[in-house]
């Protein structure tokens, strides 16, 4: 794992450009918000391949089908909550059924955004991993999210990513080729399995140097997919432990925690498991630091969280 003093700047403007020099088929679209989401470098680069359709989402997400069903490879780019809240129908219908593949990059992820509801897709993961075929994933910082757009690009199906903007911290150092599917063990030991996704790896990785959980050692695992979800891999981390903690930048209901439940469940395993992440609430407004605070996901009070569960499931 990297310091948190390692930033690296406009990640995916950089992986965008490197992988329209290797794929001359792949276009990009933008929802009035190219300067918001990276975009500026690939429109100044390649404005032949490059299709601004203003805020309109859905006609964005109908635009992105045509263009794939007609051999192109399209990156459509906009915010989480317009991607999923305001285009769900698009993206499923014109993306995800017939002959087509294209790939969405959701930006401002989770509480990231210091907006209310209107600007924090706290539920992206919840409505992408319902669409049949289409993959979901959640990078931790730039080098997963670079990784995560190759990938997507070599796949046969539609994939939504996350998307990180700007000064991006960088939470693991630079490792083998990102897989769709593929999961991280961190570390094992510990009465305590630990899962996160997204930049949630980033809190867990704080919270695990303070003191009142470092003593514990808990097992750690990394889940950037969601979708396809390597039930396998999951299953056995959390065979190992009595109790497991997941970790999200989402809502409770229908990400990481849900997944996690639903191997849990499937594999009829006796871990007990307790998720943290967005409540069942609206998150406040604000910024990054004061949300984490407010709903429980500092470091400091996820690392009273896990000692809590350590403390239960220790022998």
């Amino acid at each position: 794992m990297a310091t948190a003093e390692i930033v690296q700047d406009a990640p995916f403007a950089d992986a965008l450009l490197a992988a329209a020099d290797a794929h001359p088929e792949l276009v990009v679209l933008s929802a009035d918000l190219s300067k918001y989401t990276d975009l500026v470098p690939f429109a100044e680069r390649h404005p032949e391949r490059f299709f601004q359709v203003g805020m309109a989402e859905q006609n964005m997400m109908g635009i992105a089908g045509g263009l794939a069903k007609a051999g192109w490879l399209p990156v459509a780019v906009t915010y989480g909550v317009f991607a999923t809240r305001r285009a769900f129908e698009q993206l499923a219908m014109a993306l995800c059924t017939g002959p087509s593949r294209g790939i969405v990059v959701a930006f401002l992820p989770g509480i990231t955004a210091p907006f209310r509801a209107t600007h924090q897709a706290t539920d992206d993961l919840a409505l992408t991993r319902t669409i049949p075929g289409l993959g979901v994933v959640d990078p931790a910082d730039g080098h997963e999210l670079a990784g995560a757009l190759h990938a997507a690009i070599a796949h046969d199906r539609s994939v939504y990513i996350r998307g990180l903007r700007g000064r991006v911290p960088q939470v693991f150092e630079p490792g083998a080729e990102f897989r769709l599917g593929a999961v991280r063990t961190l570390r094992d030991g510990g009465a305590v399995g630990v899962l996160t996704t997204g930049v949630a790896a980033g809190w867990v990785n704080e919270a695990l140097e303070q003191p009142a959980v470092a003593a514990a050692a808990p097992g750690w695992m990394h889940v950037p997919t969601l979708k396809p979800l390597d039930r396998a891999a999951v299953a056995a981390f959390c065979a190992r432990y009595a109790q497991v903690v997941t970790v999200e930048n989402h809502s409770i209901v229908g990400g990481l925690g849900s997944a996690v439940a639903d191997v849990i469940a499937g594999e009829g395993l006796g871990t007990r498991l307790t998720t943290l992440g967005v409540p069942d609430a609206w998150a406040p407004a604000g910024s990054l630091a004061y949300i984490r605070a407010e709903l429980g996901l500092d470091a400091a009070a996820l690392a009273r969280r896990i000692a809590d569960v350590h403390e239960e499931a220790a022998p």
